[in-house]
């Protein structure tokens, strides 16, 4: 089996993903590689904050632009940690998940790339495309797909 060095993981929040973040982590620990934990998002239009403003006041920055992937970013660190990563990197973007984690796997020069299969099976995303599958067809890298659902 290959050794990796580099080991990219997408997360979104979901219970699926962080079943997904918790396997890569495991491989990034048995394989001493650096894990990289990325969350991509889409900011908030100025209606939602301004909504989020009346609504929240001081605390509108919780839902609003990168605050909620990063808040997932955390998350996702502390359980790599506990699954056995030692090195961790987050990195949240805007944009297209797929998109997001074919730039920073061909950014950090990565040779793995881990997402949970959510999707893969469902009606909608044999008709409009899921994210594991996507990735698998367009990498260019190892990718193993995480049966969490």
């Amino acid at each position: 089996m290959a050794v990796y060095r580099t080991v990219v993981v997408g997360t979104d929040g979901s219970d699926s993903s962080f079943a997904a973040v918790d396997k890569a982590a495991g491989v990034a620990g048995d394989a001493g590689a650096t894990l990289v934990v990325v969350c991509a998002y889409h900011p908030a239009s100025r209606q939602d904050v301004e909504r989020a403003q009346d609504e929240l006041g001081d605390e509108a920055y919780q839902v609003v632009g990168s605050a909620p992937a990063e808040d997932t970013l955390q998350s996702a660190r502390d359980r790599a940690a506990k699954a056995g990563a030692t090195n961790i990197e987050t990195v949240a973007l805007e944009g297209q998940p797929v998109d997001m984690l074919r730039k920073v796997v061909k950014d950090r020069k990565a040779d793995l790339l881990v997402v949970g299969n959510r999707g893969l099976n469902t009606l909608a995303g044999r008709i409009l495309g899921s994210v594991p599958a996507e990735v698998a067809r367009k990498s260019g890298v190892d990718v193993l797909i995480v049966h969490t659902t």
